[in-house]
């Protein structure tokens, strides 16, 4: 698992300017949606050209902090309840998706503050978001606390939750995708695998997205809302949420940046096959499971 949390900041860090596209679309409504590649080069033209790359240090702290809640607490209650014996598939998802609980509960607020610093500076279209002046991690604690309470570091914790059944799609897609390829062939290549896997990934990210722009909003949470809205991260509020971008966008707005955040996916998945085909297709099936937790 170590091997693959650094693989995990490896992958951030090369594709981090598709994450920062892909939260610059969701976040500002008004940004136009053009192709991936037109929204980069127009904050590179605007900003700078390291810009794409604004937040990596807070994004990779939060994403090993993330990443040793994850495995210390997968692992912990893994030799709690298997004691020895064999483990299945089942155990692993059960006690994936505990781990997925556990890890949103105490990072949320790491989210909530690196979301904040990696658009801190933006040009944003949208004239109703109040824009932060943090001077790093430790005065955007300190501030968010001051001025919106210390509930607000956990916003956007609820669709975050949800997000946590994203590995259990992805299996239950993976697990289909095999069935049918094995009708065809005796045995699946570690290639086969990978690419099956990179599919499962993509539709499960895809069905999940419009959770994970609600994430990012909430996160973010420097909107303007209604006064009587404010309570953010309460399921009224993403239903709200939900319903305006509905209501002025169509149902493609809540599918804004799907393009960056499937690249990111695809190609973080093809690195990480890349750097693990030394490995055995079996060992690289359990660790691309398990590594597919929140983010």
């Amino acid at each position: 698992s170590g091997a693959v949390a650094g693989g995990s900041v490896t992958a951030m860090t090369v594709f981090f300017p598709l994450d920062t596209a892909r939260l610059r679309l969701q976040v500002d409504e008004k940004r136009k949606s053009k192709t991936t590649h037109m929204v980069l080069l127009e904050i590179i033209k605007e900003e700078g050209l390291l810009a794409p790359y604004r937040g990596w240090f807070p994004v990779i702290s939060s994403l090993c902090c993330s990443n040793f809640v994850y495995f210390y607490t997968f692992n912990s209650l893994k030799a709690v309840w298997v004691k020895g014996q064999r483990s299945t598939t089942g155990k692993d998802l059960v006690v994936g998706f505990v781990a997925g609980v556990v890890n949103v509960l105490l990072t949320t607020p790491l989210w909530v503050v690196n979301t904040r610093l990696k658009l801190q500076g933006a040009k944003f279209r949208n004239e109703d978001i109040v824009p932060t002046n943090y001077r790093g991690i430790i005065d955007a604690f300190h501030q968010i606390i001051r001025d919106e309470g210390i509930s607000a570091l956990w916003n956007g914790t609820f669709p975050s939750l949800l997000l946590v059944f994203n590995p259990a799609i992805q299996f239950m897609f993976y697990e289909g995708l095999k069935r049918q390829l094995l009708k065809k062939r005796m045995k699946l290549s570690s290639l086969d695998v990978f690419i099956i896997g990179a599919v499962a990934k993509a539709i499960a990210t895809t069905l999940t997205y419009p959770m994970q722009t609600v994430q990012s909003v909430l996160r973010f949470g420097r909107h303007r809302l209604n006064p009587e809205n404010r309570t953010l991260g309460s399921l009224r509020n993403i239903l709200y949420l939900l319903h305006q971008r509905v209501r002025r966008f169509g149902i493609l707005g809540l599918y804004k940046g799907l393009e960056a955040k499937l690249l990111q996916t695809v190609l973080t998945a093809a690195l990480m096959f890349l750097v693990y085909e030394k490995l055995t297709a079996a060992t690289f099936t359990v660790m691309g499971l398990k590594r597919a937790h929140t983010h």
